[in-house]
């Protein structure tokens, strides 16, 4: 029987609930935790009865809509079953995750955690379920919200409203994870801005309107596109010979300023520090479908190499399990190496405290690292030398150094190249 037509379905649910988290000869003397209870009751009453239906013209996000569905029926089956409703997520972190060699990216190892509904827990379930219902509306309208607009649109849901923004994008990582779902999929959206890219690819896009459109990126002047959140919809046409990612933006308008994509046929895409999901999902898009190789270009220190190249290439220990959607294992970093350091006598800035640790933490508990002798060398030798050296240094030897000599011979020598 459709559980959505039926008429009593908030009080079955009213009356299983209880029966199952409070002890059958205790009564509730706590109001609160009573009315936590009805919170919970009637959200997920609520979201049966309005969700049951879907209608939506994209195929992952109808895939996604059925998947939050899932999530609520498998609570709902859990009450009138007489066991207690659960959410069960994978856990999020890189003690859960080993470096797959033949994948080149992490892969999660399948601890799981049960979040049981209790006392104490009635209140985040239902947060979750009306989260789960304002996403479910956000694919039925082919809408977004940024995090912070699904912050504010909580205040609307009396007490279980968000205090800050913090639960809130827990409870929407928790979703995303349950569901094995990107969050840009449920319709979220983050604040960052988008990466720059620019040389020789055009995208095809829609309006607001529905109608496509096409950007040129070899004719943007002095600027440059700017990735949107949603990657997914764009088509690609491009006849470049490789990628190169750069990690600040002021090399990037460097390169763009002196033509360098021209020189070269090469897309230049400025990560702008760690990249963003869409950076990461674009850049993957492209490797995969036209088999473009990923130059990273970063700083020669230890957060390019440990935070910005190696998200790009294996994923965060935050977003481990997504690493088949989001992590580029072709990429290969070709400066500034700490050899490169060396060779060309750059000017450097000695290594703090902070960075110090992330290099013996790297070397010691990183399975990426411990993965590639290369990259062991290159962090020892890093340690040893107690010194760190930014893309700019290049510029010691001219603005247009960088531009006419180094790339270019990077570019081609690539036993230079740490994997």
């Amino acid at each position: 029987m459709e559980i959505y037509k039926l008429q009593d379905l908030y009080l079955l649910i009213r009356t299983n609930t209880k029966n199952i988290v409070i002890n059958k000869n205790t009564y509730i003397r706590n109001i609160k935790a009573d009315y936590s209870f009805h919170l919970f009751d009637s959200y997920l009453y609520y979201f049966l009865l309005k969700c049951g239906e879907t209608v939506i013209t994209s195929e992952e996000r109808n895939l996604a809509a059925k998947k939050l569905l899932k999530l609520a029926n498998g609570m709902y089956e859990d009450i009138i079953r007489g066991k207690r409703p659960k959410l069960t997520f994978p856990i999020r972190s890189l003690a859960n995750a080993k470096f797959d060699v033949e994948k080149g990216t992490f892969a999660i190892l399948g601890k799981e955690k049960d979040r049981m509904l209790t006392v104490n827990q009635a209140k985040i379930f239902a947060q979750t379920i009306k989260m789960m219902e304002f996403s479910k509306g956000l694919l039925d309208t082919n809408d977004f919200s940024t995090l912070r607009e699904a912050y504010y649109v909580s205040k609307n849901w009396g007490e279980a409203r968000f205090d800050d923004q913090q639960p809130s994008n827990g409870v929407i990582e928790d979703i995303e994870a349950a569901s094995e779902f990107l969050r840009e999929d449920l319709g979220f959206i983050p604040e960052e801005d988008g990466a720059a890219v620019i040389g020789p690819l055009r995208i095809v896009d829609r309006t607001a309107e529905g109608d496509e459109i096409k950007i040129d990126c070899t004719k943007l002047g002095s600027g440059a596109y700017s990735i949107p959140n949603d990657v997914t919809k764009l088509e690609f046409e491009t006849k470049a010979d490789f990628i190169l990612a750069i990690e600040t933006a002021g090399m990037f308008a460097r390169l763009n300023a002196e033509g360098f994509w021209k020189k070269h046929n090469c897309i230049l895409i400025s990560l702008k520090g760690v990249p963003a999901r869409a950076t990461r999902r674009f850049i993957k898009r492209l490797n995969e479908e036209y088999k473009l190789p990923i130059l990273v270009f970063t700083d020669g220190d230890p957060y390019g190499y440990l935070n910005i190249y190696r998200t790009l290439k294996v994923g965060s220990g935050k977003a481990v399990h997504l690493a088949d959607k989001l992590a580029v294992p072709e990429a290969r970093l070709i400066g500034v190496t700490p050899q490169d350091i060396v060779d060309y006598e750059l000017p450097t800035h000695p290594l703090k405290d902070h960075d110090i640790k992330r290099l013996k933490d790297g070397l010691k508990n990183d399975d990426f690292v411990k993965s590639f002798p290369q990259w062991q060398n290159a962090l020892v030798q890093m340690a040893d030398s107690k010194v760190r050296a930014e893309q700019q240094s290049l510029a010691k030897y001219g603005l247009k150094y960088v531009v006419e000599e180094y790339l270019p011979a990077k570019v081609e020598d690539s036993s230079t190249w740490l994997p």
